[in-house]
């Protein structure tokens, strides 16, 4: 599977100044923000069927954009109703399907919720049923990082320790670690820079070097409350310290994707670009890319 250089940077859906158009519109529109990445969004439904995936993956490779996606919010694996639990492993194989045809290099999904489960029988249901994803995977050829997303809410299954054992436990496994969430789920987990190296310490201690340079990322500020996550919002409208964080994803030399999920998608994707790698690095790929035509 692909493995990342170096750290990307892009919004959770087509950016907000696209007004008409689909995915490759979107696409386009973060080449020219000076972006290099994107979250297809099928949180609502899989709208990309295998021609269009096709044409996807076409216009992202052309412009170097990394692609990955987002299963429908409606999954559950813990479910008691067997239904719901054989309706949610497919909505994250077909994601993971269409988006490997599209291109996009990891598949990210929320995996439920605990609910009469105590935290250690939820994980074993848990790995089973992301187990049965993996093998049906890998048994159509299918390779794509399986990705089941750190969660805001005490009642979701989610905490970091769990999506790292989880990840150790299954093969094409490796996390999402959407800060904002663990923020939220820890009621403002992050209030010094510690707080944030040690979620990449405890990366390291259980996945390695990989765990750090195969990173599938989730920013933006947040709301919360006692039970945890309320609502995103812009970085600088919160109190997760976003600066405090690209020091430490800098610090620790960490690859690969980091996804904005605030409202001001682009907005936010190009501030952390910006933190990351200096404010010149948009100007220096244009002057490039002008001397090239």
């Amino acid at each position: 599977m692909w493995r990342p250089e170096r750290v990307y940077f892009g919004p959770a859906g087509m950016p907000t100044t696209v007004k008409k158009g689909g995915v490759i519109e979107g696409i386009a529109e973060v080449k020219r923000l000076g972006l290099d990445a994107m979250e297809i969004e099928f949180v609502r439904k899989i709208f990309l069927n295998e021609k269009s995936a096709l044409d996807v993956k076409s216009a992202a490779t052309q412009l170097g954009v990394v692609l990955t996606v987002h299963a429908p919010y409606y999954v559950n694996l813990n479910s008691d109703d067997v239904g719901k639990v054989k309706a949610s492993i497919e909505r994250v194989v077909e994601s993971a399907r269409i988006g490997y045809k599209a291109g996009a290099w990891s598949v990210c999904f929320h995996a439920g919720y605990y609910g009469n489960l105590d935290n250690k029988k939820t994980h074993e249901v848990m790995k089973e049923r992301v187990k049965v994803i993996v093998k049906t995977l890998k048994d159509e050829g299918i390779e794509i990082w399986v990705r089941p997303e750190t969660t805001g809410k005490p009642s979701q299954y989610g905490s970091l320790e769990e999506i790292l054992d989880l990840s150790l436990e299954l093969e094409m496994v490796l996390p999402v670690v959407d800060f904002a969430h663990l923020h939220a789920r820890g009621k403002g987990a992050f209030k010094q820079y510690q707080d944030i190296t040690r979620v990449l310490e405890l990366i390291e201690e259980k996945l390695g070097r990989e765990g750090l340079e195969n990173m599938h990322i989730h920013v933006s500020g947040i709301e919360y409350g006692e039970k945890g996550e309320i609502r995103h919002l812009n970085l600088q409208e919160a109190d997760l310290d976003y600066k405090l964080l690209v020091k430490a994803l800098k610090e620790f030399n960490v690859k690969g994707v980091i996804i904005s999920e605030s409202p001001n998608l682009e907005g936010d994707a190009i501030l952390l670009r910006d933190l990351f790698y200096g404010s010149s690095r948009k100007r220096k790929s244009r002057k490039r890319e002008s001397l090239n035509e």
